[in-house]
């Protein structure tokens, strides 16, 4: 099963990065791959927890695909995980982290998925696992552009 895990030591404070990355409804503006994005449920408890059920479409060139996620952000532990829901894969889960280091902080990033059918994971695998890697990356330039790069 193709996984991928990083951490970035990012110029910005854990919250604004856990903002960022909770800020779903934004990924068609930034994140590669990702060409549009519905939410189809949100429920907010009591304890900081919010829990999106997210229709995320991605695609490259003539290749679309619909996937459907549940989003569970953690505020007051600034951890974000994702769980597939129905779409072309047979499993997809993701995790962030952000902890505060001194005036910069440390985003964590990991991800593990398998495509449901064969010739798609042949076609998109490579492409995925490509992108997946950039994500990271590609949160901590909106942060640059949203908050400012930093002294």
């Amino acid at each position: 099963m193709p996984s991928f895990t990083t951490t970035r030591r990012v110029r910005h404070k854990a919250s604004q990065m856990f903002d960022l990355v909770a800020d779903v409804e934004a990924y068609p503006e930034f994140l590669p791959l990702c060409t549009g994005l519905r939410i189809r449920r949100r429920v907010v408890s009591g304890e900081g927890i919010e829990t999106i059920v997210a229709e995320m479409e991605v695609g490259y060139k003539a290749i679309r695909e619909t996937f459907t996620s549940r989003v569970t952000l953690d505020r007051p532990r600034l951890r974000i995980f994702v769980e597939y829901i129905d779409g072309p894969f047979s499993h997809l889960e993701n995790r962030w982290t952000f902890v505060d280091a001194d005036v910069v902080s440390d985003v964590g990033f990991s991800i593990n998925y398998e495509f449901r059918n064969r010739m798609l994971g042949l076609l998109m695998g490579a492409m995925f696992d490509s992108a997946f890697r950039k994500f990271a990356e590609a949160f901590e330039r909106r942060a640059d552009e949203i908050y400012g790069m930093p002294g």
